[in-house]
């Protein structure tokens, strides 16, 4: 179990969220390196199934909770969801370079700035109001629509922000009520749920390397998601999040040395900007926060 009472320390949650890079970007390079092999929904499903030998250490704490015929409801709708995002993102990795997936990416916490506005009732200041301006104006440099064709991959990026970060705003609400072993291990399960039937649709055979490869993705995954837990249980969120990033380096390198892809100018610069939006978000939160506990009376 990880210890979130441990003394913070910046320097080992640094560390933790640059493993978490490396986890993530692995996870995409060995998609990547899959292909089409198989059709996305299917690798996304057999990701997910064999995953959930990953599950085993989590089955005491979902075996004690009762759940409530709305809360699985609740669960099962985020399953949904995020399963179709998980679809949406193994096809966008078939179709454009792994930079303009990554750069992509990092849409999603401006889609959750907006979510929390429209969804859980969270004010919407002028700065964030800005910011999410920006970070759409980095989107729009990097798709350069009317400069060059939008290929299916980057409707499907589109989709995806979108939907983890809807996927996020739900865990979010459901987190004070259960463990986040719960929200993770039903996250798992549902999503390989909703994910078997696309699956069915257009299923083949598997060969035995496919399985070893998507294993490994499931891997990488898991232990992403499990640095990343023990950087925030380090150290502030505005101490981690720009060491996520790096993620865009990597991938950049990864497929310029490779998959052989081209280092895309415009693709870098637009990150850049969304990473900026990103990062002023994330400080003013945590600014305001700190402002927040200073003005509460002492006990």
């Amino acid at each position: 179990m990880i210890n979130t009472q441990a003394e913070p320390s910046p320097l080992r949650g640094i560390l933790w969220m640059g493993v978490t890079g490396l986890c993530f970007v692995a996870v995409t390079a060995l998609v990547k390196f899959l292909g089409d092999s198989m059709p996305a929904a299917q690798s996304a499903f057999l990701r997910y199934l064999l995953g959930l030998v990953f599950l085993l250490p989590m089955l005491r704490s979902l075996f004690a909770v009762r759940f409530t015929p709305r809360s699985l409801s609740f669960f099962g709708l985020r399953g949904v969801i995020h399963a179709i995002g998980v679809i949406l993102w193994f096809y966008a990795m078939t179709q454009i370079p792994l930079a303009e997936v990554t750069a992509m990416n990092y849409l999603s916490p401006i889609y959750i700035t907006l979510g929390a506005a429209l969804f859980l009732g969270e004010r919407l200041a002028m700065r964030r109001i800005i910011a999410v301006g920006v970070a759409f104006l980095g989107a729009l440099i990097i798709l350069r629509p009317g400069l060059r064709e939008i290929s299916p991959g980057h409707f499907a990026m589109i989709g995806t922000a979108i939907l983890f970060a809807a996927s996020y705003l739900m865990a979010k609400r459901m987190s004070g009520q259960v463990s986040a072993a719960v929200v993770v291990g039903m996250l798992s399960i549902t999503v390989t749920l909703a994910l078997a039937p696309f699956a069915w649709v257009v299923w083949i055979p598997p060969t035995g390397t496919q399985l070893l490869w998507l294993f490994w993705v499931a891997a990488f995954a898991t232990a992403g998601h499990y640095t990343m837990t023990l950087a925030f249980a380090a150290a502030p969120v505005t101490v981690t999040q720009p060491v996520t990033f790096l993620q865009l380096v990597w991938a950049v390198a990864l497929g310029a040395l490779v998959f052989g892809e081209g280092v895309d100018g415009f693709v870098v610069l637009g990150a850049l900007v969304i990473m900026g939006s990103v990062l002023f978000i994330t400080w003013r939160e945590a600014v305001l926060r700190k402002q927040t506990r200073a003005a509460l009376p002492i006990p």
